[in-house]
């Protein structure tokens, strides 16, 4: 037996909680568009990003370390699918929309910079006077104008309901809205969930990628709460492990751990609150998906320490910074010559405007093709 998207509604309508976002109630798209026959909204919001030119470039683009330092280390990519399974993996828990939810997580990076959050940095200086740079609306951005695979409108026409969560995932103001409608002061639980998941991820796999770099080591780890606690649950796991292994069993831990209270502490604030609606959710006095004060206090300690110790390593900071100055150089050389950008982007100019088009130029930019145009304009350091 095969579904339609009618069935498909029809088995959210009996198996999703009263407060998850229902494909068959979604607010809509900007462009009026007749459904698909057989896929509901969310699930072919999900497909869209996946096949968008801004999510592949992901796999070229800095999550820790310079793309191309090594094989095996984490892109914007790989980030981006493990944090989508594990946002699936608690919708599914918590009966809301795991399509929403995994399409939040594919689409939350789509307008990063090249070269991490140093890129991001740089361009917010750059365009400081000219309405700053923040990734999270960069992605929305890209999702909404800077896309052209269809030829009624630019964008991906997503729903509202994926745009709502890019626009920020994580609490909104009071008062803001999105096409009319408000987003605030929390976004829905599939939002939320998102937001954890971004989280949850770098948490665990930022630290097995410094440590295979050498740059942080067991020792520095097992001064920290949140690893010894991880590193604890290994030994209870299995009798005899030799450190490779046991360094492995430890880094699962620290994501299993995390799901696990949040699961706790989203079980115990819906119970309190007992939402019934969407609006329930939103209109709530404080967030129902996060961590306890207890793992929250632990992975603040581990976050300044991968800060500390790793993102501002200098074996990772002088690469990046030494990236990021290029990054600079051909956004000037952009300025200045706007011709030498691609099609597409001159012809936003008119309508966009110089600073705003050559910042979309540049955030599109994967690490590879920026040291590209960098090399073929001949900007280099001063």
């Amino acid at each position: 037996m095969t579904h339609n998207r009618q069935q498909w509604e029809a088995l959210e309508t009996n198996d999703l909680a009263p407060y998850a976002a229902h494909s068959a109630e979604s607010l809509g798209r900007r462009f009026i568009e007749p459904p698909h026959p057989v896929r509901p909204c969310f699930q072919r919001d999900r497909d869209r990003v996946l096949h968008s030119r801004c999510f592949r470039r992901l796999e070229y683009k800095t999550q820790v370390f310079v793309n191309g330092t090594a094989d095996h280390y984490r892109t914007r990519l790989t980030h981006t699918i493990e944090m989508a399974a594990v946002g699936r993996t608690l919708a599914r828990v918590f009966r809301v929309n795991e399509d929403l939810t995994e399409t939040i997580c594919l689409a939350h990076d789509v307008g990063h910079s090249p070269f991490g959050h140093r890129g991001e940095y740089v361009l917010n200086d750059l365009m400081k006077e000219h309405g700053g740079f923040d990734h999270n609306l960069q992605s929305l951005r890209a999702v909404e104008k800077l896309e052209y695979q269809y030829p009624g409108f630019a964008g991906l026409n997503l729903t509202w309901e994926v745009r709502a969560g890019l626009l920020k995932h994580e609490a909104a103001a009071p008062e803001a809205h999105l096409d009319g409608y408000p987003i605030g002061p929390f976004q829905y639980l599939e939002a939320q969930i998102a937001d954890v998941a971004d989280d949850m991820t770098y948490h665990a796999h930022d630290v097995d990628d410094g440590l295979s770099a050498g740059l942080i080591t067991l020792d520095q780890l097992r001064e920290l709460a949140f690893w010894k606690m991880a590193a604890a649950r290994a030994e209870e796991q299995y009798a005899a492990l030799d450190e490779d292994q046991h360094r492995r069993i430890t880094i699962r831990n620290l994501l299993d751990l995390q799901a696990q209270d949040v699961l706790s502490e989203g079980r115990a604030r819906l119970e309190e609150y007992r939402p019934e609606r969407i609006a329930d959710v939103m209109r709530a006095p404080r967030r129902m998906i996060c961590f306890s004060s207890e793992m929250s206090g632990m992975l603040q300690e581990f976050s300044d320490f991968l800060y500390q110790q790793l993102y501002y390593h200098p074996a990772v900071a002088d690469a990046n910074s030494e990236a990021v100055e290029l990054m600079r150089g051909l956004f000037l050389h952009y300025v200045e010559r706007p011709e030498t950008m691609g099609e597409k982007a001159k012809e936003r100019l008119e309508t966009e405007g110089l600073m705003r088009t050559v910042c979309d130029y540049v955030a599109g930019c994967t690490d590879r093709y920026a040291l590209e145009e960098c090399e073929k304009h001949c900007v280099c350091l001063k």
